[in-house]
């Protein structure tokens, strides 16, 4: 396999640990669910980041997932259907991960939708992709 490919695998495994980290998580009593929102942005950024490795499709380095669907939807235009998705995500990349005042505790079942939509999120990128590529 060839470094590109490599790399573009690398991007997949680090997206399945943060939804892995997600899936515990969310299961622990009083479970910190921002954090649980934010390793969920994190992974739906770093499943399209690795479709465009997988592409050769040079990108910036920023978290804004509106951007990095542009750029998706230039290789294949069904992209533009995750945008709703997207949408959800995006507060978490940023948002989640600072103090607020007063401070917002963020419900469970908002933790297990984000979960939800990532998981959504990974399995259209993985139909994108050769069947035996991205396991």
């Amino acid at each position: 396999m060839d470094e590109r490919l490599n790399l573009a695998n690398y991007w997949f495994k680090k997206a399945n640990n943060d939804l892995k980290n997600a899936n515990i998580v969310i299961e622990a009593e009083d479970a910190p669910v921002d954090t649980v929102c934010f390793h969920c942005q994190q992974s739906a950024e770093k499943y399209l980041k690795g479709f465009l490795v997988y592409h050769n499709i040079k990108f910036e380095k920023q978290h804004d997932l509106d951007y990095l669907l542009d750029l998706c939807y230039q290789i294949d235009s069904s992209f533009d259907s995750l945008r709703d998705m997207a949408e959800n995500l995006i507060p978490y990349a940023v948002e989640s991960r600072y103090p607020t005042d007063p401070f917002y505790e963020y419900p469970v079942e908002e933790g297990k939708d984000m979960i939800k939509i990532t998981k959504d999120i990974m399995a259209f990128v993985r139909r994108k992709l050769p069947v035996d590529f991205c396991k």
